[in-house]
């Protein structure tokens, strides 16, 4: 089996990182992928914002605890040192939620194929909904109608942190030949 399909099938999502920071050259690596996701007519209605500094990174999980109910102190990213969080521009193409989750999978893919664990975490569509979201945006000198797809936990997997392969379940492919 070649390594990228290796890799297809052995991806899974990671929920416990450890604190290390991955190397400038990985982090590229992986955003260069996403940008390379296919979108609908080339449209490219995504963007990507790397979020590796550690207080603005706790801000974002705090923000997304509070949308997902938990209780606090708990961590939605599991620990990840980056946040990859993904938005599409609705005004751009009407596909805009699937260019952004195509750029999702690349990220995730990508970085298993470096060694590194991932996540996609969802609630960027109401983060980004919010004052808060807006404000992130308007500092960053972000202007359109965009939309939070997800958030890619990423960093190295501590031990335990990514679970073995659940069997496929039946009757997920039907043929038609």
């Amino acid at each position: 089996m070649n390594e990228t399909l290796k890799n297809l099938e052995t991806r899974r999502s990671c929920r416990k990182f450890k604190p290390d920071m991955i190397s400038e050259e990985d982090l590229n690596a992986v955003i260069r992928a996403g940008t390379f996701a296919p979108t609908g007519k080339n449209l490219q209605s995504p963007i990507i914002i790397a979020v590796t500094n550690k207080e603005f990174r706790d801000k974002i999980s705090e923000e997304n605890r509070k949308i997902g109910g938990w209780s606090e102190g708990f961590d939605p990213f599991y620990g990840a040192p980056v946040i990859l969080i993904v938005l599409a521009d609705k005004s751009v193409s009407p596909n805009y939620i699937y260019d952004g989750s195509l750029v999702m999978g690349n990220l995730m893919n990508a970085a298993k194929s470096l060694g590194l664990g991932s996540i996609w975490i969802h609630r960027a569509k109401q983060e980004f909904e919010s004052d808060f979201g807006k404000k992130i945006l308007s500092d960053l000198g972000i202007k359109g109608d965009f939309e939070g797809i997800g958030h890619v936990a990423l960093g190295y997997a501590a031990e335990g942190g990514e679970a073995k392969a659940a069997p496929r379940k039946e009757n997920y492919v039907y043929w038609v030949k």
